[in-house]
């Protein structure tokens, strides 16, 4: 998926492993000076062109990762999580590549529309839905709508309205602490989505939602966190919604004929961190399936699967600027253009980086260093333990790799700094997907003056 490996001796100046390439895009190249290209255009280049802070996204990455889905899974519906991060590039880049869409608002729904993809092909999820998330869904003719608690079922159902039906799912919490951090376990009873298996409301809500003729009860959905490296947790997973499905036939005859087991697929940030491996899911998955349906007695229904983090996540490269370089007892603080604000993601749960300085090449010998946002928080840490140069200096540029998922999607506009642009990259040719927001945009807004 995008890995690769990478055999030129390390340049002077750079710690062990500092010069590996293995988590970026597979279109990476080296270039004089200390430059890289990705999807072959030097980083330097566009920073000078578009200015930093700034996302560069490989598109072919994107395409590949998607691929790479496909040929695991080919009988399994394969939906890229919209979370991650949209576009309307990236929307047709997941529809050309034959993948189906996971969204959690009506924005993502009717930006993925309004930009050609079929609604029948996305499925809504949500553990609060508004109003106007299910008025889209329906009005668009979302292709499911995940039932995250017992609440949603009425208000569903009556905004179907007469002689209409919409097929729905049941997220189901089955269970299980799996992930990187607390704050993106989603398997385990102690947090707000779904309907637990064990006190028995997954199993209250199906037979309401069977009892509703304007829902379509298609399957069962489950989410049991996210950066999982390890395929037992899904296999876990698997059984018990497998015997959750040979209750519901018991009790009431009916044989569900879809299982979604979620996304959570752990991608690395620096290089040598461990990855789930998807072939050995996908055939696990599979024949775990078929066993446990057969002991139960029940067909095999169809499976889905929802990456979001592994298809983007490696596909993007954000740029930064130093600005200034501090010293303080036996720290190093490298503070850049950006921050939180255009990456909360190591604020919030610890995420850690692999930041390299591009553009130069040096001779100075590394030191570990805190790369640090322009933000008024002490917390707003872009890269903690960083190997940098011991030469670092205000103007360097920095690339960070891994930098697709989660970051512009959750960017904020603290400070009024202004969220950064996102350039695609495809055979030498550089795209502006998302213009730089700009103060005009802040001041737009502001209507109360």
């Amino acid at each position: 998926m995008g890995d690769h490996v990478v055999t030129a001796a390390v340049p002077a100046g750079l710690p062990a492993g500092a010069d590996d390439l293995s988590v970026w895009p597979a279109s990476t190249t080296r270039l004089p000076d200390g430059d890289l290209a990705v999807g072959g255009v030097s980083l330097s280049e566009l920073a000078d062109r578009f200015d930093t802070p700034a996302y560069v996204l490989d598109e072919a990455e994107v395409r590949g990762r998607c691929r790479t889905y496909r040929d695991a899974f080919p009988d399994t519906d394969v939906l890229y999580a919209a979370k991650a991060f949209l576009s309307r590039a990236m929307v047709r880049w997941v529809r050309e590549e034959g993948l189906g869409l996971d969204v959690c608002s009506a924005g993502e729904l009717e930006l993925a529309v309004t930009s050609g993809f079929p609604a029948e092909r996305v499925v809504l999820h949500g553990n609060a839905k508004s109003p106007r998330d299910l008025e889209a869904a329906l009005r668009l003719g979302v292709g499911r709508i995940v039932i995250d608690g017992p609440s949603e079922i009425a208000r569903i159902a009556a905004a179907v309205g007469p002689g209409g039906r919409q097929k729905v799912m049941v997220r189901v919490v089955p269970g299980i602490s799996a992930g990187g951090h607390d704050k993106i376990r989603t398997g385990t009873d102690d947090q707000k989505f779904g309907l637990s298996l064990a006190d028995g409301s997954a199993q209250h809500a199906i037979a309401r939602i069977l009892g509703q003729p304007r829902l379509e009860l298609t399957g069962l959905h489950c989410h049991i966190g996210s950066q999982i490296t390890e395929v037992k947790p899904y296999l876990v997973a698997l059984r018990r919604m497998v015997g959750l499905m040979a209750r519901v036939h018991d009790a009431h005859g009916v044989a569900l004929p879809e299982l979604d087991l979620g996304g959570g697929h752990g991608i690395a940030y620096r290089p040598g961190e461990p990855v789930l491996d998807l072939t050995a899911l996908a055939r696990r998955l599979r024949a775990g399936l078929i066993e446990s349906c057969a002991a139960a007695g029940l067909p095999v229904p169809r499976l889905a699967v929802e990456p979001g983090r592994a298809v983007a996540g490696p596909a993007g490269v954000a740029l930064y600027r130093v600005l200034a370089v501090k010293r303080t007892g036996e720290k190093v603080f490298v503070a850049v253009d950006g921050g939180m604000s255009d990456n909360p993601r190591p604020a919030l749960y610890g995420v850690r980086y692999a930041p390299r300085l591009i553009g130069r090449r040096s001779t100075a010998e590394p030191r570990t260093a805190t790369v640090v946002g322009r933000h008024c928080e002490a917390g707003d840490i872009l890269a903690a333990d960083a190997e940098l140069p011991g030469d670092i200096r205000p103007g360097d540029l920095l690339a960070v790799p891994v930098a697709g998922a989660y970051q512009l999607s959750m960017a904020s506009g603290y400070n009024l700094v202004g969220r950064p642009p996102v350039i695609a990259v495809h055979e030498g040719t550089a795209t502006t997907l998302m213009r730089r927001e700009t103060l005009d945009d802040f001041r737009s807004r502001d209507i109360g003056g």
